[in-house]
């Protein structure tokens, strides 16, 4: 039987552009800072406009770039790192947590959450938090907490959100943490998600789900939502390395 040899396919102009624009990207230009008008790249770079736009599109979905209506488009921030599988077990609301709480109420969770909290169709406290990076919300989360894991919860009177939310988070600390583990997936925005996020329904987004369990059952589970285009996933203990395509310039 022969042998077929596929055609070589010569690269498509507008990703030679891409590459040419990200590195135009790291050693021109800084996070925050807006980019000349299409007409005036295109004629930088020898391109016709829909050449040009095609480059751009694919770096605003690779998180170098994000439009701004009434601002144009700007050198977007270095990507939020998910750490993953790191040694360090920690309760929400300690240590370095980059998070902010900002309500709390009471709700009957999804049957999903019900199932591996163990709660079935009673209330538990839900926490909602955020997390910025560079003056930008770039997540979500919603973190479920059995009344079983803060018995000794008083009726809350705090006079805003966030710090009816801390009150349930102080409480959680009190328990001793055995673990933690977490499962990560892609997903789509939701409405509401997509709202929070202002990013379109329908976009991608990175579904962490959070496990915590103490004395031998499962004392809380939080489910936080990444914009897709800002974050990138990292495993061990340093969430910050970022590599830069121009040699010149070390990883940091």
């Amino acid at each position: 039987m022969g042998t077929t040899q596929l055609e070589t396919v010569p690269e498509p102009k507008y990703l030679h552009l891409k590459t040419v624009l990200s590195e135009a990207l790291d050693s021109e230009f800084s996070v925050g800072e807006i980019l000349p008008n299409e007409r005036d790249l295109a004629a930088r770079f020898g391109v016709a406009r829909a050449t040009l736009r095609q480059a751009l599109e694919q770096l605003e979905l690779e998180g170098r770039l994000q439009r701004r209506r009434g601002v144009g488009t700007t050198v977007a921030p270095p990507r939020v790192g998910v750490a993953l599988g790191t040694g360090r077990h920690t309760w929400p609301g300690t240590g370095d947590d980059a998070w902010q709480p900002m309500d709390r109420e009471r709700a009957v969770p999804p049957a999903s959450v019900a199932a591996a909290l163990g709660t079935g169709q009673d209330e538990v406290h839900l926490v909602r938090r955020s997390r910025m990076s560079h003056g930008r919300r770039v997540a979500t989360e919603l973190l479920y907490v059995p009344a079983a894991s803060v018995p000794d919860l008083s009726a809350i009177d705090a006079p805003s959100g966030p710090a009816r939310a801390r009150a349930v988070l102080r409480e959680l600390q009190r328990l001793e943490l055995d673990g933690q583990d977490r499962a990560v997936e892609l997903g789509s925005a939701g409405a509401e998600d997509a709202r929070e996020l202002d990013r379109l329904p329908g976009s991608p987004v990175l579904v962490v789900t959070t496990r915590f369990t103490a004395q031998g059952r499962t004392a809380a589970l939080g489910v936080a939502t990444y914009r897709a285009d800002t974050c990138r996933l990292t495993f061990g203990d340093t969430p910050d390395v970022e590599i830069h395509h121009d040699p010149e310039r070390r990883a940091s």
